[in-house]
């Protein structure tokens, strides 16, 4: 009763702050929400690139061969794609607030678990238990800040979800060069427990989104109300077509483009270019932050297009640029420097490309398109599809650089080419429009 008290109070309180004449969209409580939020998206961060520079030290220390590291390395991607499956109904049942209670007790567990592993058996116990954590923290934390944030920022906001993951991958990037991989575990697990505790004090989505949209609270609740009835049947009707080619087409684009791949097996492949893999990393690390900065603020004015296309574009081109570099290096022994720098160029560049468009809008975009009535299943199948994307890459790409070092880059090339033309053709812009209002400006795509 209490609780409730508080909440209603503050309800109150922003209401009379958002009539108010000095009001400021960008309150307190916003960012404090937000803040605790995104701190899901460091431990995604983490949970994603631990395996770059934990690899040698576990192969050796543990005694796995590299169809077993593959495996500790995309199990999380299985257990990710498990919880993805429920992850809509959860967030809708229990609470976008509750489903990030959940995801950070499976992540500290999984952390935990491996620290101490000292057999193959918990290390993938350990790393499962992740997925299942990051599984629902890759649905909820976009749903949750597009839900609280007003919509001439809800981009900018959106995109910190994307800042803070680009932020793990950068630490673990740099301080796994130089600490224990089991004291790298240990510190994973920080943000983890550090949000559980903080949940308690912001509040759910919907009432917090009532304090800055008053007039639609009666809206807001009836939609939190149709996303806890909707069924997956729901989707696959014509009218959900277009959305629903959306949201599975950046899916596909963002992982088929190589992005989980480079980020998880980072050290390998400086190591295979005969690069050094401390410069590499920590070279990658120290791009990944400020260009998600940038970005964050820019996404609110640039738009969700350019910055798709743009995004897509380079990855085109440092894809054939890393291709050519393995390409001249097995070819032209007399090229080794410049295929050295070919090699890092291609690499900054991509994340650098990467972070600016195919990260982390195709999440935001998700959370914009879909309509009321499916958003729990579209959600929820969209998390799936990115997660069976994922383990697919993630899982085959030491077989795939085995087979063709070059090859796999040239592919991944083609395939960013792909998503220019996708995005150009298929993809609308949605910034600073309401949710209802992109909804109401999506064509039924034509039968086939």
């Amino acid at each position: 009763m209490e609780s409730a008290n508080l909440k209603i109070s503050l309800l109150n309180k922003q209401e009379e702050a958002r009539t108010s004449p000095s009001s400021s969209p960008f309150s307190s409580c916003l960012l404090l929400s937000t803040s605790v939020t995104v701190a899901g998206s460091l431990c995604y961060g983490f949970a994603m690139s631990y395996s770059s520079p934990a690899q040698s030290k576990i192969m050796e220390e543990v005694g796995l061969n590299v169809a077993q590291y593959s495996f500790f390395t995309s199990v999380m991607i299985l257990g990710g794609l498990i919880t993805a499956t429920i992850s809509g109904k959860i967030a809708a049942l229990v609470g976008r607030r509750q489903t990030m209670w959940i995801a950070d007790v499976c992540c500290i567990f999984g952390w935990l678990a491996i620290a101490l592993a000292n057999d193959i058996m918990l290390l993938y116990t350990g790393r499962l238990f992740l997925g299942f954590g990051v599984g629902l923290t890759s649905y909820v934390v976009p749903v949750y800040i597009a839900e609280i944030t007003p919509k001439k920022f809800r981009g900018g906001f959106s995109f910190s979800n994307q800042l803070l993951q680009s932020s793990g991958v950068a630490l673990v990037f740099f301080t796994g060069n130089y600490i224990h991989w089991r004291t790298l575990a240990i510190l994973s697990a920080i943000p983890c427990a550090i949000q559980a505790i903080c949940l308690f004090f912001i509040p759910e989505s919907p009432r917090w989104l009532a304090m800055y949209e008053a007039a639609e609270i009666r809206e807001t609740l009836e939609i939190s109300k149709k996303e806890s009835e909707s069924e997956i049947k729901d989707l696959f009707h014509m009218k959900n077509a277009h959305s629903l080619t959306i949201g599975m087409g950046l899916m596909v684009s963002q992982q088929f483009c190589g992005s989980s791949a480079i980020m998880s097996y980072a050290a390998r492949i400086f190591d295979k270019a005969g690069f050094s893999s401390k410069i590499g990393t920590t070279i990658l690390a120290s791009v990944l932050v400020p260009q998600s900065i940038v970005v964050m603020f820019a996404v609110d004015r640039c738009g969700r297009r350019p910055l798709l296309m743009i995004s897509s574009f380079g990855l085109c081109i440092c894809s054939f640029l890393i291709g050519l570099s393995y390409y001249l290096k097995h070819t032209e022994h007399e090229f080794q420097t410049f295929c050295s720098v070919l090699l890092i160029v291609g690499l900054v560049g991509y994340k650098s490309f990467f972070v600016i468009g195919l990260g982390g809008l195709p999440w935001i975009i998700m959370s914009e398109v879909f309509p009321v009535n499916v958003k729990v299943a579209a959600g929820s199948l969209v998390t799936v599809s990115n997660w069976l994307f994922t383990w697919i890459i993630v899982y085959s790409f030491n077989f795939m650089i085995q087979w063709s070092s070059s090859g796999t880059y040239f592919i991944f090339s083609g395939i960013s080419l792909a998503t220019v033309v996708f995005v150009w053709t298929l993809v609308p812009e949605t910034k600073g429009r309401t949710l209802e209002d992109i909804q109401a400006s999506l064509v039924q795509l034509p039968s086939l």
